[in-house]
């Protein structure tokens, strides 16, 4: 049996530093601090508020630097707490109870690997962008909760992603900031001579080196590659640097690190995984490394080892997006891979075939994309209409097979529970849906208890996270505002921005054009009605643009003029920096949740999904996910089908908007008894949830991907 050097060993002995530098009472919370756990177990975050919320803020969420740099006495006061430690024991024995329950294995042969370029675990982790990396760490916790035997790989950005400020005109600026790797919850992985696993992937000219660190996402490891090595040259460092860099050189030595360097580093660490599932085309390489370990059985023109690795690896693709299906000529593919390829003993031609969607066609780009699919037995999109867009997306990959039998299947995204429902959400079910109701998320019988809870009861809880929503919204702005310049009294302003009693309405997510954020600001007079009445709505808005893309930043600008113009600055308010620490907070208090995607191009879309876990009413375009989540009742949809102008289906889209917001979610909203309840909106919170928490939690999603893609009898 094969000796695992797995990093655990070294997450202990780091833990053990820690605690070193605790009080006796708190050495719970040096073990506690390195697994991601807390952060989804009840209480785990008040924990470290408790000892200090300031601190604990200003370190990032991050409770390994938070303790390491909290003065002597502050350890001290805290360790004499009765309540500190009353809620320490507590949450200590809930996740040793949960960390003790034995392993399920998925497969007979080893482990689930899943490859992700970016995963969203938690904000103190910033090795994620957006919805892509919030889906990979949603996998993970739900992983761990359901005990299988899986493994996440993938790249450890020493710079993250993009940070955002906004200028006095609504420009995007970037800024990023560089992880002190000391302070992590995170362990480099040792081998048995007790040093640094090395792993090497010849990449450009040269061979770049890696180190592996592990992160405990509860049971689910995950490891991360980091070149920020001495023997690395500069250039070969920056490939961890920053996540999506904007060079085509050196984003192809990424998922070069990424898919072959993650496959050695399993060697390294003596895990060999049952399956590979490949989440978006970026690893698609590692496919390439399984194929050169292979011998070769001819020299024919298709090389046989590359059908022999298909069972051995799962497909999903998450956008029809051009850019997320990255293509590049062959010249920039082999300037950076070429000695990658020949190191290994294959063709070029035979990967360049591999890589296109017409083998034979010279002149046409190299794609990850088709090199994944082509390389695995299971390909499937993210929701039931991108399985179809999909198919017919990819029909030209099989030829002779008609859009309708081209072999791609959908499993929708569903999205962590324990991790997007707010406290205040949860505290409430708890009361209605039965012990350890958690465990039983995709059950939806188990969701029809919520009709017992009173009207009452829901809106106070509703009334409670909208208020906390405002806060924030309040508090973010002003610094926001003071940041850019803008002047100190309208800065001081926003410190009663947006009233508790009116309608809010959110619309986060990247700023990519074919979001439409832009939708929104159609008809400004239209707009004004909205806002401007006594039955008032306000909106928060927030989300990125990448670097390179003017376009989308150019949407965001006429975001702020535009809001200049309807001279109602408090009302509609843009939140700088959209990330995981401002996301929980946005889906659980806002209203109604906003998605105006260019259909088909939404492939899927989980922050819906994240509001509706909160009593949050989604008013979404019938594309992704709520093409088949909307039944009516549980919320408002816009016409998803698609005309060939694009002018004339926004015009369109826009109208439908805001008729859907003037005389069908405001007047429902504040339609109110004689107790001030809003009763048809109750009923349709109710209808929410009792129809989506059920279908569209990762405890559904990994149920899917059991049964119907990872299982061999599938």
């Amino acid at each position: 049996m094969t000796t695992r050097f797995d990093g655990s060993r070294d997450v202990r002995r780091a833990t053990a530093r820690l605690a070193r530098r605790l009080p006796e009472p708190l050495e719970d919370l040096a073990w506690i601090s390195y697994n991601y756990l807390w952060s989804w177990t009840p209480r785990g975050e008040d924990l470290f508020r408790l000892i200090d919320d300031h601190r604990f803020t200003m370190a990032g969420e991050n409770p390994v630097r938070f303790l390491s740099n909290l003065p002597e006495r502050d350890l001290l006061r805290a360790s004499t707490s009765p309540e500190i430690l009353e809620v320490l024991a507590g949450v200590a024995r809930s996740m040793e109870a949960e960390l003790a329950r034995p392993t399920t294995a998925v497969l007979d042969g080893g482990p689930v690997a899943f490859f992700c370029a970016e995963f969203g675990v938690h904000q103190s982790l910033p090795v994620y962008s957006g919805g892509l990396g919030v889906l990979a760490g949603d996998y993970l916790k739900e992983t761990s909760d359901q005990a299988l035997d899986v493994v996440g790989m993938g790249l450890l950005y020493r710079r993250g992603y993009v940070h955002q400020r906004m200028d006095l005109t609504g420009w995007q600026h970037e800024y990023w900031l560089e992880a002190n790797t000391g302070q992590l919850p995170a362990a480099r992985v040792r081998g048995a001579n007790g040093l640094p696993i090395k792993v090497r992937v010849p990449i450009w000219d040269g061979d770049l080196v890696a180190h592996v660190w592990r992160v405990n996402v509860g049971r689910t490891p995950l490891y991360l590659l980091d070149a920020e090595l001495p023997e690395n040259s500069p250039l070969e460092r920056w490939v961890t640097a920053r996540l999506y860099e904007g060079s085509h050189d050196v984003r192809l030595a990424q998922y070069a690190l990424l898919g072959i360097g993650g496959v050695r580093a399993l060697d390294a660490m003596g895990i060999t995984p049952g399956l590979f599932h490949l989440n978006e085309g970026h690893p698609a390489l590692a496919s390439l490394e399984i194929a050169s370990r292979l011998p070769r059985e001819d020299d024919g023109p298709r090389d046989a080892r590359m059908d022999a690795v298909r069972e051995r690896f799962a497909f999903t693709t998450h956008t029809p997006v051009p850019a997320g299906n990255e293509t590049y000529t062959p010249d920039e593919f082999f300037s950076v891979l070429g000695h990658t390829i020949d190191s290994m003993g294959l063709s070029r031609e035979q990967v360049s075939a591999q890589s296109r969607i017409d083998p034979a066609s010279l002149a046409e780009p190299l794609g990850f994309s088709p090199l994944a699919i082509r390389s695995s037995r299971s390909t499937n999109g993210v929701s039931r209409r991108h399985g179809e867009v999909a198919r017919d997306m990819w029909q030209p990959l099989f030829p002779g097979t008609s859009a309708a039998d081209v072999p791609i299947t959908s499993v929708t995204n569903g999205v962590h529970l324990p991790t997007w429902m707010s406290p205040t959400m949860r505290e409430l079910l708890d009361g209605f849906l039965g012990p350890d109701w958690e465990r039983h998320a995709n059950d939806p019988a188990m969701w029809q208890h919520v009709d017992e809870i009173s009207d009452v009861d829901l809106w106070a809880a509703r009334t409670a996270m909208r208020q906390r929503l405002i806060e924030m919204v309040r508090n973010r702005t002003v610094v926001d505002r003071l940041a850019r310049g803008e002047d100190v009294d309208f800065a001081a302003s926003a410190g009663s921005a947006f009233d508790p009693a009116y309608l809010t309405i959110g619309f986060a997510r990247r700023l990519a054009t074919y979001k439409r954020l832009d939708l929104l600001f159609h008809d400004t007079d239209r707009l004004r009605t909205i806002i401007d009445h006594e039955q008032g709505a306000q909106f928060v808005v927030a989300g990125k643009a990448h670097p390179n893309d003017d376009e989308a930043k150019t949407v965001a600008r006429n975001v702020f003029t535009l809001n200049r113009s309807l001279d109602l600055p408090n009302t509609v308010v843009f939140l700088e920096d959209y990330d995981m620490t401002v996301a929980p907070t946005l889906v659980a208090g806002c209203d109604v949740w906003l998605n105006l995607p260019r259909p088909p191009m939404e492939a899927s879309g989980t922050s819906g999904m994240k509001a509706a876990m909160n009593g949050c009413l989604n008013l979404s375009v019938l594309d992704g996910w709520w093409s088949e989540g909307y039944n009516g009742q549980n919320g408002w949809a816009i016409d998803g089908t698609t005309l060939e102008d694009p002018a004339a289906q926004d015009e369109r889209d826009a109208t439908a908007l805001y008729d859907l917001l003037e005389h069908e979610v405001r007047p429902t909203f504040f339609a109110r008894d004689a107790n001030g309840i809003p009763v048809a909106w109750i009923a349709m919170i109710r209808a929410s949830l009792r129809s989506l928490a059920p279908t569209y939690s990762t405890a559904r999603m990994l149920a899917d991907y059991r049964e119907r893609i990872y299982s061999p009898t599938r």
